[in-house]
């Protein structure tokens, strides 16, 4: 685990993490991309993400908000990022809920190499054939050891399975980590999933042969930042003020020493 270390490059470097992404999240993702030191573009028209995304360190696809030309344009984005070497983070937002969302997962599943599939466990659960209940775009249950479910979907779908939760596990198949960083007040405010998806694609950025570890060190600097907002809040509000400051403040000399990694 060598968090600190790939913040600091991340910091250094400020690779451009090109995101198509949700109108609801847009600005929480950009927001938090930017607090931990990459850049952030949010292109998602048809003419322009093939060009976009050969500028980018990596690609984040997050289908919170839906309509052809968006699935069109995150197709043709996912395909060209492929050709260009660059990595692709998939947040399959409420697959489980609607037909729809669940098929267009599984088709960039299908039509793009994807490096991380960053989901709950409901929506990680769907895409894996295992029974779940998705309300809306929240995981209400998810049968079974979400360990053993992120080991399964890293194995099956030939990918890193980044599975959040109270603890967050991920897995290339082989190889599961359990990231215990965190706070529950990141499930009371909305874009937390969202912005963990956008922290993958950061860090996958400075980590491309390195996708596992890539996905859990973004989730423990995104848990410490949790943790750190939390310290001060009043509630939902005045945390979801803070853990923007978290982010930046971030100090890659001891995110390792404060990583809860089993």
């Amino acid at each position: 685990m060598n968090a600190g270390d790939s913040l600091q490059r991340l910091r250094t470097s400020k690779p451009l993490v090109h995101q198509i992404t949700n109108y609801v999240v847009m600005n929480e993702t950009a927001n938090a991309t930017l607090a931990l030191g990459a850049l952030p573009v949010m292109a998602h028209a048809p003419e322009e993400v093939e060009e976009m995304v050969r500028l980018a360190g990596a690609l984040v696809l997050n289908i919170g908000t839906l309509s052809p030309p968006w699935v069109e344009a995150m197709l043709l984005a996912g395909r060209a990022a492929n050709e260009a070497g660059v990595p692709v983070v998939l947040d399959p937002v409420g697959a489980g809920a609607t037909t729809y969302r669940t098929e267009t997962a599984q088709r960039i599943l299908d039509e793009v190499d994807v490096a991380v599939l960053r989901g709950n466990a409901g929506e990680v659960a769907t895409l894996v054939g295992v029974d779940a209940e998705v309300r809306g775009v929240e995981s209400i249950g998810a049968g079974g050891d979400p360990g053993e479910l992120a080991r399964e979907a890293g194995a099956r779908l030939g990918l890193v399975a980044s599975v959040t939760g109270p603890v967050d596990h991920v897995s290339d198949g082989e190889a599961t980590l359990a990231i215990a960083n965190g706070h529950p007040l990141l499930a009371t405010i909305t874009g937390t999933g969202c912005m963990s998806s956008a922290m993958t694609g950061c860090f996958l950025a400075v980590n491309r042969d390195r996708p596992l570890e890539a996905a859990a060190e973004a989730l423990v600097a995104f848990g410490v930042a949790g943790e750190d907002a939390a310290a001060g809040a009043k509630g939902p509000g005045s945390f979801h003020v803070a853990l923007y400051d978290a982010l930046a403040a971030l100090d890659p000399e001891t995110l390792d020493g404060r990583a809860n990694v089993t």
